[in-house]
């Protein structure tokens, strides 16, 4: 087999522990058209590679990918990468203070590496839309984070802010 095969193929595999939560060794060996024992040598190659990639044994195991302690590259398809662009550029024209600078930076990277075919379709979804503006208002993103963060734990929250008369409503 060659390397470019071996390549190839662990991508293969990184994109299909992207795709679902679990799988088991022969779901990815016949996914793949190995054998097991090739699937986990390919593991072992993503773990080298800085990938989590976590093994259970045993019924209901399989392989996951895991979250590291580093962000590794992504493998999208197409659909994945037109809404991940199309998504950056309505967070560049947001409303979340910092957030505008850092989605133009990773639009920038991800139209780098993009297919030209996809970068045309990101153009034409861009083109035939609008983004509906009203007043512009940034949002300071420490703020957003700690009432998504109040939100996931269940905490009440507590804010005044100014009505549409002279006084200051709860």
């Amino acid at each position: 087999m060659t390397v470019e095969a071996t390549t190839e193929r662990v991508l293969r595999l990184l994109a299909l522990l992207q795709r679902r939560l679990s799988w088991t060794a022969a779901e990815l060996a016949a996914e793949l058209g190995v054998t097991g024992r090739c699937v986990r040598r390919d593991v072992q190659r993503l773990r080298a590679l800085g990938y989590p990639v976590h093994a259970v044994s045993g019924v209901g195991g399989g392989y996951r990918l895991g979250a590291g302690t580093r962000l590794p590259p992504l493998l999208l398809d197409d659909e994945e990468a037109i809404a991940t662009a199309v998504s950056l550029r309505l967070a560049a024209g947001g409303t979340v203070a910092g957030a505008s600078e850092a989605a133009l930076r990773a639009l920038a990277k991800l139209d780098q590496v993009m297919p030209s075919r996809l970068r045309a379709e990101v153009r034409a979804v861009h083109g035939a839309t609008d983004t509906l503006i009203g007043p512009v208002a940034e949002i300071d993103a420490e703020l957003l984070v700690t009432l998504a963060r109040a939100c996931r734990d269940g905490v009440r929250v507590r804010f005044h802010y100014p009505g549409r008369g002279a006084g200051e409503q709860e």
